[in-house]
């Protein structure tokens, strides 16, 4: 469902409750005006407190774990929770001597307590613990402790018969809840301090005593400690930085000595490329004085040669004599490389040697320090542990140093930023939300009894649930109407003369189409009419059964209106009363009749001796005479001799109309389906249960395949405009009036 459609659904409620509504709506607001007679007033007032984590501290150090964080939502309900805590509520009680109070000793001013005075039990005095008591739960009730959006504000109220009594009290919770808090540090601090002493006495005890146990084993083993480190093993650290120093030394020296052997082993020709292109390994060689003077001269030679080999020719003497010169030179060069490399043995010798003392010492001193390994050990597990008891001792005497502090100079995490005032008018009641609450209760509660209402009412109440519910079309909606009209009309004679024609008074309602062609009530007669020649159009209709589910639903009234309008638009139609054991459309129409249906079926009476004639309409009636009950009605409806009489009547009329009994009462309707074409089901607005409807066709299924459609009768136009969206626009009577209506 949309939102429009229950919207338009509510209306339709409001329209067609509106008499309950306003009723219950109307208790609602009287109950809140007397609740505001008779509630004595209540004052409110407020102070705000902070919780503020951020402050500046006399003593940073001091600060605990719970101010080094920001509080959080639990932190802060936390507080909350203790403003509402018994300490708080005996603080203030004791301090403002609230047990003398009568707000809080369980007297109520006002009417209301007046009342309550009368009702409650008398008694003795109270004793001393039921007023303290009934004092803490008064301040319970009264007390409003709440925190203020997101902030870390705490908004502290009472709510009091005494406007004065209600800011004093708040402000006085305010400061219990900071005294509390102070005592509470103070306690902890005093508690832990205590404790701090006796453990930094013991720590002091432990920490000397493995301070002792260090020193004596230091002594039983000739320890002794060089700057923090053992004697041993800053020897075991020189030796082995002297030992490795001296294998680099060695390692230096023999790759020295070793490539100088090398070239030692060449030839002497081959002296001239290392004096070009010196090895780096015979570097420190050349910056030999000889050497250098030597080469020298050689290069000097090397380059007069070339000159000279060039202007005189390689085979010139002084050619030649310069070549000898160059070979001698080189054959004093390589001497004195061979002096030199005797020199870079000895120096690997010596490296050797030096190397081998330190590796002699090293292994002594190893030797020595193995000895005393265990010792070591031992002496490190002594000193951590001494390093332990002596760092907690530290730690906590700095911890009683701060824990002395905090109890000379106490603080709290929360401060009062707002105190209460005198507040200027009353809290509660409110009048303006108890008028509007116990106007929106009184509406919902009306709503509610309209709805339970309206499920209550099981009875079709418009045509869109009659289709809904049976799924058959309703052919038309007859309003209900008087039951008289004001000049007596033509009718049925009981008196046999030429013209076969009388003049009795009878009731309105069965010529009310006649009576009053111009009303919705004849207009809904000729939308049946419209119903019924359509239906004709699909299947031959001219035998039409008239019922309904129960006894007294109009159907008889709607079989004698409908053949009425029919015969008097100029149809052939006739009306039979099939309602063999309650022919209450005969006794209405011709009470005075002698034969009836019933002699034509057995033969006793030709149809001409029995059918009437209507005055105005010209209309046949087959009246239903009988002087006995009769038993067996069915059988009679369903035998060859009726089957005949209607065979018959098809023949000659258009339209047969035949009042039959209702479904639920008796079984006669279920034999009819060789004598009727098609059923009209008469349905009674909002009488008539849908349930009821729904099992009467569930039980007679012939009859339900081959009805034609529902009317829906004696309806309440005016009532009926409010149960549905478009019911309301239907029946509206602007609309029948431009078109010549007279209701």
């Amino acid at each position: 469902m949309s939102p429009g459609d229950l919207v338009a659904s509510f209306v339709s409620l409001a329209r067609r409750r509106l008499g309950i509504l306003i009723l219950i709506f109307s208790v609602g607001l009287l109950c809140g005006v007397v609740y505001l007679y008779v509630a004595p007033p209540r004052f409110s007032a407020q102070a705000e407190l902070l919780i503020d984590t951020k402050k500046a501290q006399p003593f940073p150090q001091q600060q605990s774990s719970a101010t080094d964080l920001a509080m959080d939502s639990a932190a802060v309900d936390s507080q909350i929770q203790v403003l509402k805590s018994e300490n708080v509520a005996s603080a203030v009680i004791k301090e403002l001597n609230l047990t003398n109070d009568p707000e809080f000793i369980g007297s109520t001013p006002g009417i209301l307590g007046t009342i309550l005075g009368y009702l409650a039990p008398s008694g003795g005095p109270p004793s001393e613990f039921e007023v303290q008591q009934r004092a803490h739960k008064a301040f319970e009730r009264g007390l409003i402790a709440r925190r203020i959006g997101t902030t870390y504000v705490i908004e502290v109220g009472f709510l009091s018969l005494n406007p004065e009594r209600a800011a004093q009290i708040a402000n006085a919770a305010a400061d219990a809840y900071i005294v509390d808090q102070l005592e509470a540090k103070y306690e902890a601090t005093r508690r832990a301090s205590s404790w701090l002493q006796d453990r930094i006495h013991e720590l002091r005890q432990q920490a000397s005593t493995a301070e002792n146990a260090v020193l004596d084993f230091k002594k039983a083993n000739n320890i002794v400690d060089a700057g923090g480190r053992l004697i041993g093993e800053q020897q075991l650290a020189e030796l082995n930085s002297q030992l490795v120093i001296a294998r680099a030394n060695t390692a230096e020296a023999r790759a020295r000595l070793n490539r100088i052997t090398e070239i030692t082993k060449r030839d002497v020709s081959d002296i001239d490329n290392i004096l070009k292109a010196p090895d780096p390994a015979v570097a420190d060689a050349l910056h030999n004085e000889v050497i250098n003077k030597l080469r020298s001269e050689f290069l000097d030679l090397a380059n007069r040669e070339q000159v000279y080999s060039a202007r005189l020719g390689h085979n010139h003497l002084f050619v030649v004599n310069l070549r000898n010169q160059m070979f001698e030179i080189r054959r004093s060069i390589m001497d004195e490389l061979k002096r030199i490399a005797e020199t870079f043995k000895s120096d690997y010798e010596i490296a050797i040697a030096r190397e081998q003392s330190v590796e002699k010492s090293l292994a002594e001193t190893v030797s020595q320090s193995q000895a005393t390994n265990q010792a070591q050990i031992k002496l490190k597990d002594l000193d951590s542990n001494a390093q332990t008891y002596r760092a907690l001792h530290d730690a906590f005497v700095q911890r009683y140093m701060e824990s002395l502090q905090q109890q000379s100079f106490p603080f709290t995490d929360a401060r009062v930023i707002t105190h209460a005032v005198r507040p200027l008018a009353k809290t509660q009641p409110n009048s303006m939300l108890v008028m509007a609450s116990a106007g929106a209760g009184g509406l919902l509660l009306a709503f509610g009894v309209a709805i339970l209402i309206d499920i209550s009412e099981r009875g079709f109440r418009t045509s869109e649930q009659v289709e809904q519910e049976l799924n058959a079309s309703c052919l038309a909606v007859v309003p209900t109407v008087g039951a008289e009209p004001e000049t007596p009309l033509p009718a049925y004679s009981a008196k046999r003369d030429d013209s076969r024609f009388g003049r009795t008074k009878q009731a309105g309602i069965l010529c009310g189409v006649i009576a009053n062609p111009f009303s919705r009530f004849a207009e809904a007669f000729r939308s049946i009419k419209v119903g019924i020649d359509l239906f004709s159009l699909t299947k031959p209709n001219k035998a039409i059964g008239i019922t309904s589910t129960q006894p007294g639903e109009g159907k008889s009234t709607i079989a004698a209106n409908l053949a009425r309008l029919v015969s008097h638009a100029g149809g052939k139609a006739i009306l039979l009363d099939c309602d063999l054991r309650n022919p209450s459309l005969s006794r209405a129409l011709a009470p005075g009749a002698e034969l009836g249906l019933l002699d034509i079926v057995s033969g006793r009476a030709s149809f001409k001796d029995v059918v009437l004639q209507d005055a105005a309409t010209a209309l046949p009636f087959v009246p239903m005479v009988t002087k006995t009950r009769l038993s067996h009605t069915n059988e009679i409806l369903a035998s060859p001799s009726m089957k005949k009489l209607m065979d018959s009547l098809r023949e000659v009329y258009d339209y047969v109309f035949i009042d039959l009994p209702p479904l639920v009462p008796v079984v006669d309707v279920r034999s009819t389906n060789q004598i009727v074409d098609s059923y009209l089901l008469v349905v009674e607005w909002g009488r008539t249960s849908v349930d009821a409807v729904e099992r009467a066709l569930g039980s007679a299924p012939l009859i339900y395949e081959n009805l034609m459609g529902v009317v829906l009768n004696k309806a309440d136009l005016e009532a009926m405009r409010h149960y549905s969206r478009g019911a309301g626009d239907t029946h509206e009577n602007r609309y029948f009036e431009r078109y010549g209506f007279e209701d």
